[in-house]
Protein backbone atom coordinates (compact mmCIF):
# COMPACT_ATOMS: atom_id res chain seq x y z
CA UNK A 1 0.00 0.00 0.00
CA UNK A 2 2.65 2.18 0.74
CA UNK A 3 4.25 1.81 -2.77
CA UNK A 4 1.01 2.58 -4.31
CA UNK A 5 0.68 6.05 -2.51
CA UNK A 6 4.51 6.79 -3.75
CA UNK A 7 3.72 6.13 -6.78
CA UNK A 8 0.11 7.63 -6.64
CA UNK A 9 2.12 11.19 -5.72
CA UNK A 10 4.45 10.63 -8.21
CA UNK A 11 2.16 9.99 -11.06
CA UNK A 12 -0.26 12.65 -10.06
CA UNK A 13 2.52 15.59 -9.62
CA UNK A 14 4.02 14.83 -13.41
CA UNK A 15 0.23 14.46 -14.37
CA UNK A 16 0.11 17.93 -13.78
CA UNK A 17 3.08 19.23 -14.90
CA UNK A 18 3.51 17.48 -17.85
CA UNK A 19 -0.18 18.01 -18.81
CA UNK A 20 -0.02 21.87 -18.35
CA UNK A 21 3.68 21.98 -20.09
CA UNK A 22 2.07 20.68 -23.15
CA UNK A 23 -0.75 22.77 -22.92
CA UNK A 24 1.66 25.82 -23.09
CA UNK A 25 2.61 24.66 -26.60
CA UNK A 26 -0.66 23.64 -27.54
CA UNK A 27 -2.22 27.35 -26.53
CA UNK A 28 0.64 29.02 -28.24
CA UNK A 29 0.94 27.30 -31.24
CA UNK A 30 -3.49 27.62 -31.51
CA UNK A 31 -2.64 31.70 -30.89
CA UNK A 32 -0.37 32.03 -34.12
CA UNK A 33 -2.95 29.69 -36.09
CA UNK A 34 -0.58 26.21 -36.53
CA UNK A 35 -2.90 23.10 -36.34
CA UNK A 36 -2.29 20.63 -33.48
CA UNK A 37 -3.16 17.25 -34.24
CA UNK A 38 -2.76 15.11 -30.95
CA UNK A 39 -2.31 16.47 -28.00
CA UNK A 40 -1.55 13.45 -25.28
CA UNK A 41 -0.63 12.82 -22.15
CA UNK A 42 1.61 9.89 -21.56
CA UNK A 43 3.01 8.29 -24.67
CA UNK A 44 0.17 5.65 -26.62
CA UNK A 45 3.70 3.78 -28.35
CA UNK A 46 2.64 1.75 -31.48
CA UNK A 47 -0.79 3.54 -31.46
CA UNK A 48 -2.12 1.56 -28.18
CA UNK A 49 -3.85 4.42 -25.71
CA UNK A 50 -6.18 4.21 -22.83
CA UNK A 51 -8.39 7.24 -23.76
CA UNK A 52 -9.16 9.40 -26.60
CA UNK A 53 -11.52 11.95 -28.35
CA UNK A 54 -10.98 14.01 -31.39
CA UNK A 55 -12.50 17.58 -31.17
CA UNK A 56 -11.97 20.23 -34.32
CA UNK A 57 -8.46 19.43 -35.67
CA UNK A 58 -7.27 17.95 -32.56
CA UNK A 59 -7.08 14.57 -30.99
CA UNK A 60 -7.10 14.75 -27.18
CA UNK A 61 -5.91 10.96 -25.26
CA UNK A 62 -3.84 8.97 -22.66
CA UNK A 63 -1.61 6.97 -23.40
CA UNK A 64 -0.70 3.60 -21.81
CA UNK A 65 3.43 4.38 -21.76
CA UNK A 66 3.54 6.97 -18.84
CA UNK A 67 7.05 8.47 -19.21
CA UNK A 68 5.27 11.92 -20.32
CA UNK A 69 3.51 13.74 -22.63
CA UNK A 70 3.45 15.36 -26.43
CA UNK A 71 1.49 17.35 -28.55
CA UNK A 72 2.12 16.85 -32.28
CA UNK A 73 2.45 20.13 -34.10
CA UNK A 74 1.60 19.85 -37.88
CA UNK A 75 4.56 20.74 -39.97
CA UNK A 76 7.05 20.03 -37.06
CA UNK A 77 9.76 17.50 -37.14
CA UNK A 78 9.24 15.77 -33.75
CA UNK A 79 9.84 12.50 -31.74
CA UNK A 80 7.13 10.78 -34.32
CA UNK A 81 9.59 11.12 -36.93
CA UNK A 82 6.42 11.53 -39.17
CA UNK A 83 8.60 13.24 -42.44
CA UNK A 84 5.76 12.24 -45.14
CA UNK A 85 4.31 15.48 -44.41
CA UNK A 86 7.67 17.00 -44.96
CA UNK A 87 7.35 16.21 -48.42
CA UNK A 88 4.59 18.31 -49.76
CA UNK A 89 4.17 22.26 -50.51
CA UNK A 90 4.35 24.14 -46.74
CA UNK A 91 0.27 24.79 -45.82
CA UNK A 92 -0.63 27.90 -44.01
CA UNK A 93 -1.13 26.29 -40.95
CA UNK A 94 1.60 24.37 -40.74
CA UNK A 95 4.42 24.76 -37.83
CA UNK A 96 7.43 25.49 -40.70
CA UNK A 97 5.19 28.00 -42.46
CA UNK A 98 5.53 30.28 -39.63
CA UNK A 99 8.32 32.84 -38.68
CA UNK A 100 11.07 32.01 -37.01
CA UNK A 101 10.03 33.72 -33.64
CA UNK A 102 6.94 32.68 -33.50
CA UNK A 103 7.81 28.71 -33.73
CA UNK A 104 10.16 29.67 -30.73
CA UNK A 105 7.44 31.15 -28.75
CA UNK A 106 5.66 27.93 -29.48
CA UNK A 107 8.82 25.54 -28.38
CA UNK A 108 9.45 27.85 -25.19
CA UNK A 109 5.96 27.85 -24.07
CA UNK A 110 6.25 24.33 -22.45
CA UNK A 111 9.16 25.73 -20.26
CA UNK A 112 7.42 29.21 -19.55
CA UNK A 113 4.47 27.41 -17.92
CA UNK A 114 6.30 25.46 -15.80
CA UNK A 115 8.32 27.97 -15.00
CA UNK A 116 5.03 29.98 -14.23
CA UNK A 117 3.14 27.29 -12.36
CA UNK A 118 6.50 26.32 -10.05
CA UNK A 119 5.91 30.34 -8.79
CA UNK A 120 2.28 30.02 -8.51
CA UNK A 121 2.42 26.45 -6.41
CA UNK A 122 5.40 27.63 -4.56
CA UNK A 123 3.61 31.24 -3.87
CA UNK A 124 0.03 29.96 -3.29
CA UNK A 125 1.37 27.39 -0.78
CA UNK A 126 3.12 29.68 1.67
CA UNK A 127 -0.33 31.96 1.41
CA UNK A 128 -2.33 28.57 1.97
CA UNK A 129 -0.39 26.73 5.01
CA UNK A 130 2.15 29.51 5.83
CA UNK A 131 5.70 28.75 6.10
CA UNK A 132 6.48 26.18 9.05
CA UNK A 133 9.94 25.89 10.39
CA UNK A 134 12.15 25.19 13.37
CA UNK A 135 13.53 28.23 15.24
CA UNK A 136 17.34 27.55 15.53
CA UNK A 137 17.18 28.91 18.94
CA UNK A 138 14.49 25.59 19.79
CA UNK A 139 17.56 23.07 18.81
CA UNK A 140 18.34 23.20 23.11
CA UNK A 141 20.53 19.31 22.20
CA UNK A 142 22.68 20.77 19.54
CA UNK A 143 23.10 19.09 16.27
CA UNK A 144 24.47 15.16 15.38
CA UNK A 145 27.03 14.89 12.70
CA UNK A 146 27.38 12.34 10.44
CA UNK A 147 29.90 10.16 9.84
CA UNK A 148 31.62 12.35 7.43
CA UNK A 149 29.99 15.66 9.13
CA UNK A 150 32.68 14.15 11.87
CA UNK A 151 35.87 13.66 9.45
CA UNK A 152 34.98 17.66 8.56
CA UNK A 153 35.55 18.63 12.16
CA UNK A 154 32.15 18.62 13.40
CA UNK A 155 30.92 17.45 16.65
CA UNK A 156 27.86 16.03 18.46
CA UNK A 157 26.23 19.02 20.67
CA UNK A 158 27.50 21.75 18.27
CA UNK A 159 25.05 24.75 17.81
CA UNK A 160 25.37 26.52 14.68
CA UNK A 161 25.39 29.77 14.83
CA UNK A 162 25.56 31.40 11.56
CA UNK A 163 26.48 30.44 8.07
CA UNK A 164 28.92 32.29 5.59
CA UNK A 165 28.67 34.90 8.77
CA UNK A 166 24.71 35.15 8.04
CA UNK A 167 23.27 34.26 11.51
CA UNK A 168 21.45 30.84 11.29
CA UNK A 169 17.85 32.17 12.57
CA UNK A 170 16.08 28.96 11.21
CA UNK A 171 17.37 25.82 11.45
CA UNK A 172 15.93 24.51 8.44
CA UNK A 173 18.64 26.38 6.56
CA UNK A 174 21.09 24.37 7.24
CA UNK A 175 19.68 21.60 4.75
CA UNK A 176 19.56 23.91 1.79
CA UNK A 177 21.44 22.69 -0.97
CA UNK A 178 23.33 25.77 -2.00
CA UNK A 179 25.52 25.34 1.12
CA UNK A 180 27.17 22.03 -0.48
CA UNK A 181 26.57 23.02 -3.90
CA UNK A 182 28.36 26.26 -3.58
CA UNK A 183 32.45 26.49 -2.94
CA UNK A 184 34.02 27.28 0.87
CA UNK A 185 30.85 27.04 2.62
CA UNK A 186 31.62 28.51 6.45
CA UNK A 187 29.83 27.18 9.42
CA UNK A 188 30.10 29.20 12.67
CA UNK A 189 29.56 27.05 15.35
CA UNK A 190 29.23 27.52 19.41
CA UNK A 191 31.20 24.41 20.92
CA UNK A 192 30.71 24.22 24.61
CA UNK A 193 30.73 28.14 25.25
CA UNK A 194 33.71 28.20 22.75
CA UNK A 195 33.85 29.98 19.15
CA UNK A 196 34.55 27.43 16.31
CA UNK A 197 34.74 27.85 12.45
CA UNK A 198 34.53 25.36 9.35
CA UNK A 199 34.46 25.21 6.25
CA UNK A 200 33.14 22.81 3.33
CA UNK A 201 35.83 20.87 1.06
CA UNK A 202 35.23 21.30 -2.43
CA UNK A 203 35.05 17.79 -2.54
CA UNK A 204 31.87 17.52 -0.35
CA UNK A 205 29.33 17.46 -3.05
CA UNK A 206 31.37 14.45 -4.10
CA UNK A 207 31.41 12.43 -1.17
CA UNK A 208 27.91 13.02 -0.07
CA UNK A 209 26.68 12.10 -3.29
CA UNK A 210 28.62 8.93 -2.49
CA UNK A 211 27.74 8.07 0.43
CA UNK A 212 23.57 8.85 -0.68
CA UNK A 213 23.58 11.17 2.28
CA UNK A 214 20.50 12.91 2.79
CA UNK A 215 21.86 15.23 5.37
CA UNK A 216 25.56 16.55 6.32
CA UNK A 217 23.94 17.56 10.19
CA UNK A 218 20.45 17.01 11.87
CA UNK A 219 18.99 17.83 14.86
CA UNK A 220 19.79 15.97 18.25
CA UNK A 221 16.06 14.68 19.35
CA UNK A 222 14.85 13.08 22.70
CA UNK A 223 12.15 10.15 22.31
CA UNK A 224 9.76 6.99 23.91
CA UNK A 225 9.18 4.23 22.29
CA UNK A 226 6.14 4.17 20.44
CA UNK A 227 3.23 1.49 19.01
CA UNK A 228 5.08 -1.78 19.02
CA UNK A 229 4.72 -4.24 15.83
CA UNK A 230 2.93 -7.05 16.71
CA UNK A 231 5.43 -10.17 16.31
CA UNK A 232 8.42 -7.69 16.25
CA UNK A 233 11.26 -8.27 18.17
CA UNK A 234 10.91 -5.51 20.29
CA UNK A 235 7.71 -7.17 21.43
CA UNK A 236 9.86 -10.21 22.32
CA UNK A 237 11.95 -8.18 24.55
CA UNK A 238 9.37 -6.91 26.49
CA UNK A 239 9.41 -3.07 25.27
CA UNK A 240 6.64 -1.09 25.78
CA UNK A 241 4.95 1.76 24.67
CA UNK A 242 6.10 5.25 26.61
CA UNK A 243 9.53 3.10 27.38
CA UNK A 244 12.40 5.84 27.54
CA UNK A 245 15.88 3.90 26.55
CA UNK A 246 18.60 4.73 28.35
CA UNK A 247 21.11 2.40 27.10
CA UNK A 248 22.61 -0.04 25.04
CA UNK A 249 24.67 -2.56 25.81
CA UNK A 250 25.94 0.27 28.50
CA UNK A 251 26.50 2.54 26.23
CA UNK A 252 24.23 5.62 26.85
CA UNK A 253 21.69 6.64 24.32
CA UNK A 254 19.84 10.14 25.01
CA UNK A 255 19.35 11.12 21.90
CA UNK A 256 17.17 9.03 18.99
CA UNK A 257 20.20 9.07 16.62
CA UNK A 258 22.53 7.87 19.24
CA UNK A 259 20.02 4.90 19.68
CA UNK A 260 20.08 4.34 15.46
CA UNK A 261 24.10 4.75 15.42
CA UNK A 262 23.86 1.64 18.67
CA UNK A 263 21.35 -0.67 16.11
CA UNK A 264 23.19 -0.19 13.09
CA UNK A 265 26.32 -0.93 15.33
CA UNK A 266 24.98 -4.47 16.30
CA UNK A 267 22.57 -5.34 13.09
CA UNK A 268 21.89 -9.20 13.88
CA UNK A 269 23.17 -9.22 17.10
CA UNK A 270 21.85 -9.35 20.61
CA UNK A 271 21.81 -6.44 22.75
CA UNK A 272 21.48 -5.29 26.30
CA UNK A 273 18.50 -2.19 26.78
CA UNK A 274 18.09 -0.77 29.81
CA UNK A 275 15.30 1.43 29.76
CA UNK A 276 13.14 3.65 32.09
CA UNK A 277 9.86 2.54 33.16
CA UNK A 278 7.14 3.54 36.39
CA UNK A 279 10.08 5.67 37.50
CA UNK A 280 12.56 2.56 37.47
CA UNK A 281 14.86 1.18 35.33
CA UNK A 282 14.55 -2.33 33.57
CA UNK A 283 16.91 -4.72 31.93
CA UNK A 284 15.81 -6.41 28.87
CA UNK A 285 17.56 -8.13 25.98
CA UNK A 286 16.85 -7.66 22.22
CA UNK A 287 17.82 -9.43 18.98
CA UNK A 288 18.34 -6.27 16.67
CA UNK A 289 17.15 -7.36 13.10
CA UNK A 290 19.39 -8.10 10.09
CA UNK A 291 17.97 -4.01 8.63
CA UNK A 292 19.05 -2.71 12.42
CA UNK A 293 15.91 -2.06 13.47
CA UNK A 294 13.95 -3.52 16.65
CA UNK A 295 10.32 -3.24 15.60
CA UNK A 296 8.40 -0.10 17.48
CA UNK A 297 7.52 3.26 16.08
CA UNK A 298 8.85 6.31 17.72
CA UNK A 299 7.43 8.82 19.72
CA UNK A 300 10.09 12.03 19.17
CA UNK A 301 10.47 14.57 22.20
CA UNK A 302 8.36 17.67 21.07
CA UNK A 303 10.22 20.33 19.65
CA UNK A 304 9.14 24.76 19.18
CA UNK A 305 8.34 24.05 15.65
CA UNK A 306 6.60 27.60 14.08
CA UNK A 307 4.70 28.94 11.52
CA UNK A 308 5.04 32.13 9.75
CA UNK A 309 2.30 33.07 8.06
CA UNK A 310 2.47 35.79 4.59
CA UNK A 311 -0.32 38.01 3.26
CA UNK A 312 -0.81 37.15 -0.87
CA UNK A 313 1.94 39.58 -2.08
CA UNK A 314 4.38 38.52 0.12
CA UNK A 315 3.42 34.43 -0.39
CA UNK A 316 4.31 35.23 -3.70
CA UNK A 317 7.39 37.21 -3.94
CA UNK A 318 9.08 35.07 -1.37
CA UNK A 319 7.47 31.80 -4.05
CA UNK A 320 9.21 33.49 -7.07
CA UNK A 321 12.79 33.97 -5.10
CA UNK A 322 12.03 29.91 -3.97
CA UNK A 323 11.28 28.77 -7.32
CA UNK A 324 13.96 30.59 -9.02
CA UNK A 325 16.65 29.32 -6.29
CA UNK A 326 16.02 25.85 -7.08
CA UNK A 327 16.67 26.62 -10.59
CA UNK A 328 19.74 27.96 -9.99
CA UNK A 329 20.83 25.16 -8.04
CA UNK A 330 19.36 22.85 -10.70
CA UNK A 331 21.73 24.45 -13.07
CA UNK A 332 24.93 24.38 -10.17
CA UNK A 333 24.14 20.72 -9.67
CA UNK A 334 24.22 19.66 -13.10
CA UNK A 335 26.88 21.43 -13.75
CA UNK A 336 29.01 19.69 -10.89
CA UNK A 337 27.61 16.20 -12.64
CA UNK A 338 28.91 17.49 -15.98
CA UNK A 339 31.86 18.31 -15.00
CA UNK A 340 33.07 15.26 -13.52
CA UNK A 341 33.12 16.48 -10.15
CA UNK A 342 30.16 14.17 -9.25
CA UNK A 343 29.63 10.59 -10.28
CA UNK A 344 26.30 10.76 -12.24
CA UNK A 345 25.13 7.21 -11.35
CA UNK A 346 25.29 8.16 -7.27
CA UNK A 347 23.57 11.76 -7.77
CA UNK A 348 20.99 11.12 -10.98
CA UNK A 349 17.41 9.93 -10.18
CA UNK A 350 14.94 8.22 -12.24
CA UNK A 351 11.12 7.91 -11.63
CA UNK A 352 11.58 4.86 -8.99
CA UNK A 353 13.80 7.12 -6.33
CA UNK A 354 11.84 9.86 -7.08
CA UNK A 355 8.47 8.75 -6.07
CA UNK A 356 10.05 7.36 -2.38
CA UNK A 357 11.01 11.46 -1.70
CA UNK A 358 7.31 11.87 -1.86
CA UNK A 359 6.86 9.45 0.82
CA UNK A 360 4.17 6.65 2.33
CA UNK A 361 1.91 9.22 3.45
CA UNK A 362 0.00 11.89 1.74
CA UNK A 363 0.59 15.03 3.13
CA UNK A 364 -0.62 17.84 0.50
CA UNK A 365 1.73 20.23 1.62
CA UNK A 366 4.93 17.78 0.80
CA UNK A 367 3.17 16.99 -2.18
CA UNK A 368 2.35 20.79 -3.90
CA UNK A 369 5.87 21.87 -2.58
CA UNK A 370 8.03 18.50 -4.23
CA UNK A 371 5.48 19.61 -7.18
CA UNK A 372 6.55 23.03 -7.47
CA UNK A 373 10.15 21.97 -6.75
CA UNK A 374 9.84 19.24 -10.14
CA UNK A 375 7.91 22.40 -12.38
CA UNK A 376 11.10 23.83 -11.89
CA UNK A 377 13.19 20.64 -12.38
CA UNK A 378 10.83 20.21 -15.35
CA UNK A 379 11.93 23.50 -16.87
CA UNK A 380 15.05 23.00 -16.48
CA UNK A 381 15.69 19.69 -17.91
CA UNK A 382 13.06 20.87 -21.25
CA UNK A 383 15.38 23.91 -22.00
CA UNK A 384 18.39 21.80 -22.27
CA UNK A 385 19.84 21.93 -25.89
CA UNK A 386 19.37 18.95 -26.66
CA UNK A 387 17.91 17.98 -30.05
CA UNK A 388 14.08 16.67 -29.47
CA UNK A 389 14.06 18.66 -26.66
CA UNK A 390 12.61 22.02 -26.23
CA UNK A 391 16.03 23.70 -26.01
CA UNK A 392 17.09 21.67 -28.87
CA UNK A 393 14.38 22.82 -31.06
CA UNK A 394 14.88 26.49 -29.57
CA UNK A 395 18.84 26.17 -30.41
CA UNK A 396 18.23 25.25 -34.00
CA UNK A 397 15.57 28.19 -34.51
CA UNK A 398 18.07 30.55 -32.89
CA UNK A 399 20.42 29.36 -35.81
CA UNK A 400 18.06 30.02 -37.96
CA UNK A 401 17.27 33.78 -37.11
CA UNK A 402 20.80 34.33 -36.90
CA UNK A 403 21.57 33.11 -40.47
CA UNK A 404 18.65 33.99 -42.02
CA UNK A 405 17.79 30.72 -43.56
CA UNK A 406 15.69 27.64 -41.85
CA UNK A 407 17.90 24.53 -40.85
CA UNK A 408 17.51 21.55 -43.66
CA UNK A 409 14.72 19.11 -43.06
CA UNK A 410 17.81 16.27 -43.56
CA UNK A 411 19.76 17.72 -40.74
CA UNK A 412 16.47 18.18 -38.02
CA UNK A 413 15.54 14.62 -39.16
CA UNK A 414 19.30 13.57 -38.48
CA UNK A 415 19.50 15.54 -35.26
CA UNK A 416 15.93 14.39 -34.11
CA UNK A 417 17.37 10.73 -34.00
CA UNK A 418 20.62 11.40 -32.15
CA UNK A 419 18.29 13.73 -29.63
CA UNK A 420 15.71 10.12 -29.18
CA UNK A 421 18.91 7.62 -28.79
CA UNK A 422 20.35 10.57 -26.23
CA UNK A 423 17.15 10.36 -23.91
CA UNK A 424 16.21 6.79 -24.16
CA UNK A 425 19.79 5.90 -23.36
CA UNK A 426 19.34 8.03 -19.96
CA UNK A 427 16.11 6.86 -19.57
CA UNK A 428 17.66 3.25 -19.41
CA UNK A 429 20.35 4.52 -17.58
CA UNK A 430 18.33 6.52 -14.62
CA UNK A 431 15.77 3.01 -14.59
CA UNK A 432 18.24 0.92 -14.28
CA UNK A 433 20.26 2.90 -11.53
CA UNK A 434 17.53 3.00 -9.16
CA UNK A 435 16.40 -0.32 -9.95
CA UNK A 436 20.36 -1.01 -8.88
CA UNK A 437 20.61 1.58 -5.76
CA UNK A 438 17.13 0.17 -4.64
CA UNK A 439 18.19 -3.54 -4.77
CA UNK A 440 22.07 -2.65 -2.62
Amino acid sequence: MNYLVMAGQMILALSILISLHELGHFLAARAFGIKVEKFYLFFDAWGVKLFSFKKGDTEYGIGWLPLGGYVKISGMIDESMDTEQMKSEPQPYEFRSKPAWQRLIVMLAGVTVNIILGVLIFGFSLSYYGDSYLPNTAVVHGIYASDYAKTLGFQDGDKIVAINGETLAKFDEVYNPKYILDKGTRYTIDRNGSTVEITLPDTAIATIAELKMKSLIGFRQGFKVGEISKGSNAQAAGLMEGDSILSVNDTQVLYFNDFQEALARNKGAQIALTVFRDNKEVDLQAEVTKGGTLGFAVNPEKLAFETEHYGFGKSMAIGTSRAFESLVMNIKGFGKVFSGEVDPSKSLMGPIRLATIFGSDWIWQKFWGLTALLSMVLAFMNVLPIPALDGGHALFLSIEMVIGRPLGDKFLQVTQVIGMVILLSLMIFVFGNDIWNLAK
